[in-house]
């Protein structure tokens, strides 16, 4: 029997590497959109673990996967495939454009895995000279060293030494500066179909068009990050489907699980074919007590209720915010797709997301900021209409006492 230890907050000082900053509660419970702490007070959850809980908080169906699967296989490493993980796999390729899976353990080790697959196919087709990898700034594609280089915010690049090279940044949806920077050594760009981290920034129809035709253009990958986006949260089950336009690598991981973590690189067989064995792997990837919870999450997601049900609950979230908005004039902007949401904040409060954070939890609602002026929100996908509005309830609570 285990034998447990009484922790608080103040354990997370004296045990842990000081990279995070948590908040003083401690979460020990979560049942549907609510969570509760070490001292039983609750919350609205519009956080979602980072639009991870795409279900909840021990949603039935997950739990029941989890039990199921725990009772008969939990690892074999890929020395074997697995049941689990060809059911996914198969569903994944059904519903998209891709051919091919590879599974990992989270959405930089997806990242990972498309920028090495783009650099190995190009190399293979045309010559070692095709190499230049082109992304976006304010973009964030993970914490891997390759990833955060080509992620488009140098503060969480900096610091490690030398970068990996032949990257190259320019800003979204300016398609100019784009094909300016293109050429025939161009071997991939990587973009968000609407970027999180970086404010909550839609990109322009055009905008993404003309990407695709500047890829074909040069002979170059369009590689989509749908890790934020991706698995409904923007009201189709990955944010492509809306667009118009196909990629030639998804990566998709946070809402994939619901909470289990997993991460997945989807392709097609004649760009998958780059990555022949050996080239590439993972201990835990394509792991069956993973794979078993994500399929479980996708006979959810990819259903015709939940996801029009995104967008339905979108528009209330809109609605309430901007009603808030009226009585306190805190935000300059309102924006972002399906239940992947950002409040910008008036330059009176410029910089001060993270205080809004902070007052939203002592209300007892969890929000998020996508940097220093963004409240971001990304609940689950079928919280519930009555959670939202106590949720935005307690929310105006803490713009009324910063707005003062």
């Amino acid at each position: 029997m285990t034998n447990k230890l009484s922790v608080t907050r103040a354990t997370f000082d004296d045990v842990m590497v000081p990279n995070y900053n948590p908040a003083q509660m401690i979460p020990v419970k979560g049942e549907g959109s609510r969570v509760w702490d070490q001292a039983g007070t609750e919350y609205v959850d519009f956080a979602g673990g980072i639009a991870v809980n795409c279900l909840g908080h021990c949603h039935p169906a997950m739990v029941q996967a989890l039990t199921e699967q725990g009772n008969k296989l939990w690892h074999l490493s890929n020395v074997f495939t697995n049941e689990p993980a060809l059911r996914l796999a198969q569903k994944l390729t059904d519903a998209t454009f891709a051919d091919r899976v590879y599974f990992a353990n989270s959405g930089a080790e997806a990242n990972e895995a498309a920028l090495k697959l783009a650099r190995r196919s190009a190399l293979d087709k045309f010559g070692p000279e095709k190499d230049q990898i082109i992304a976006f700034n304010k973009g964030f594609h993970g914490r891997t060293f390759f990833t955060v280089t080509v992620g488009g915010q140098a503060a969480y690049s900096d610091g490690f030494g030398p970068k990996p090279g032949a990257i190259e940044h320019v800003d979204y949806n300016n398609l100019a500066a784009l094909e300016a920077l293109m050429s025939d050594k161009t071997c991939a760009i990587m973009m968000e179909p609407l970027q999180g981290e970086g404010g909550v920034i839609s990109p322009d129809a055009e905008f993404v068009k003309g990407v695709r035709e500047l890829c074909d253009k040069y002979n170059a990958l369009l590689i989509f990050d749908e890790v934020q986006t991706g698995f409904g949260r923007t009201g189709s089950l990955y944010a492509y489907q809306q667009l118009g336009v196909t990629p030639d690598i998804l990566a998709s991981a946070k809402s994939l699980g619901g909470g289990f973590p997993i991460g997945a690189m989807l392709t097609t067989a004649e760009i998958a074919a780059h990555l022949k064995p050996g080239t590439h792997g993972s201990t835990y990837g394509g792991n069956p007590l993973a794979c078993a919870v994500a399929e479980a999450v996708f006979d959810v997601v990819n259903t015709d209720d939940v996801l029009a049900g995104v967008k339905q609950r979108e528009q209330l979230f809109k609605t309430t915010l901007q009603q808030i908005n009226e009585k306190y004039g805190v935000f300059q902007d309102i924006r972002g797709q399906g239940l992947l949401l950002g409040a910008e904040l008036t330059e009176k409060f410029d910089g001060k997301a993270r205080d809004f954070l902070n007052a939203s939890a002592a209300e007892g609602v969890m929000v998020l900021v996508a940097g220093p002026s963004v409240i971001r929100f990304t609940p689950s996908l079928i919280i519930p209409e009555q959670d939202i509005l106590e949720g935005l309830a307690r929310f105006e609570r803490a713009v009324a006492k910063l707005a003062g």
